[in-house]
């Protein structure tokens, strides 16, 4: 059972960079060629944004190995969801930084 997990997961997160691949190239802002600070801004917060997607991703894979190999242990169940709840914390504070930069730029323009 461990060694079918721990496939699981290796063949998981060998995949997120393949998936990643599949996405067209990303062509970094030219500084001073007439980028605005909100077009630079909003890339920052793009890479950061998408970083932490992918953290999430690996926290709640690593909640699940925990939680299935807990064996009805009540600290090691906690500690699961204790890193899923942190996950979807920082996917929501990922969510509401993307949300504050359009509502910043909103009210400046």
């Amino acid at each position: 059972m461990k060694k079918v997990l721990t496939s699981i997961i290796a063949v998981s997160l060998l995949a997120v960079p393949v998936l990643s691949l599949a996405q067209p190239p990303i062509t970094p802002p030219r500084w001073g060629e007439g980028e605005n600070i909100w077009a630079i801004l909003d890339t920052v917060i793009n890479y950061v944004f998408w970083g932490l997607i992918v953290l999430a991703v690996i926290f709640i894979l690593i909640a699940g190995y925990n939680f299935v190999t807990a064996a009805g242990d009540p600290d090691k169940t906690k500690k699961a969801r204790d890193f899923v709840l942190y996950a979807l914390i920082g996917v929501l504070v990922g969510f509401l930084a993307k949300g504050l930069i359009y509502f910043v730029q909103s009210i400046v323009r």
